[in-house]
């Protein structure tokens, strides 16, 4: 963090920067062209997506919002963030005793309201069920509430359309070591289940009791319904405020890193 200014809720911390900075130093920190600090890049990253404040209006004690955004881009396109993802969900599952790749996958899909910027018709759809136009994100986490897959599509598709992608992106992640995979009763019938077959995977489609009175707390579907309810603590994720689906999915990719980071530097910090 720049000593010059205080400190913002949403910066990372020295344990936090320890973790990351190998993977998002893309190119030395003294190299000729890089003007501002690698760290500030990544907290004026962690300000918008936290509070959800528009890019121009990015803090003057930050960097510029135009370098914010386009270090951001390649970071997306380095597939880097892909790869501390990856390797953070690992680590978190070996200090709780688990292998480090799941065996087990919890897939669901979230509605997010269109706004100006993604209320084209190639962007946002409108979903029935919910009543709502927008963009529909679809994913796939472990038992333990880390992101392993995600799609967004306009929120007219189908989830069950998306499964079968959202679980060949699993495998890949995991080097095929998903087996099995819960669902809710949107993913019912023939043509999902075929689809995790293809991709070795048995379909669970998890049930609402019959005589359902008030809320009821499901097994293995409150995992992803916890992991979306994370994402609301980023305000810049509650609506699809981006242009590009790309965009979305990379901004909620960037938010589970954050979560997961935190947990990962507690764990050092204890060890």
């Amino acid at each position: 963090m720049n000593s010059a200014r205080k400190p913002y809720p949403s910066d990372v911390s020295d344990e936090e920067w320890a973790l990351v900075a190998p993977y998002l130093a893309l190119l030395p920190e003294d190299a000729g062209q890089r003007t501002h600090s690698l760290r500030e890049v990544f907290n004026g990253l962690r300000y918008i997506i936290k509070t959800g404040a528009q890019w121009r209006q990015m803090p003057h004690d930050l960097p510029p919002w135009p370098a914010v955004y386009q270090q951001a881009q390649r970071w997306l396109a380095s597939g880097c963030l892909d790869v501390l993802l990856d390797d953070l969900r690992a680590l978190l599952r070996a200090a709780l005793g688990r292998s480090e790749q799941p065996s087990a996958v919890i897939v669901d899909s979230r509605t997010l309201r269109s706004s100006p910027e993604s209320g084209s018709p190639a962007r946002a759809g409108y979903d029935g069920a919910k009543r709502k136009k927008g963009s529909k994100l679809h994913m796939a986490v472990d038992t333990l509430g880390h992101l392993l897959a995600l799609r967004v599509t306009p929120a007219n598709i189908d989830e069950r359309v998306e499964l079968e992608t959202l679980l060949k992106t699993a495998q890949a992640v995991t080097d095929g070591a998903i087996e099995v995979a819960f669902a809710d009763q949107g993913y019912e019938g023939e043509k999902p289940a075929e689809a995790a077959v293809a991709q070795g995977v048995e379909l669970i489609v998890v049930k609402l009791p019959q005589a359902k009175k008030g809320f009821v707390l499901l097994p293995r579907r409150w995992v992803v319904e916890r992991s979306f309810a994370w994402m609301t603590r980023f305000r810049r994720l509650v609506r699809d405020y981006e242009r590009y689906a790309t965009t979305l999915a990379g901004w909620h990719l960037v938010a589970f890193i954050c979560l997961m980071l935190r947990r990962a530097a507690l764990l050092a910090v204890g060890s």
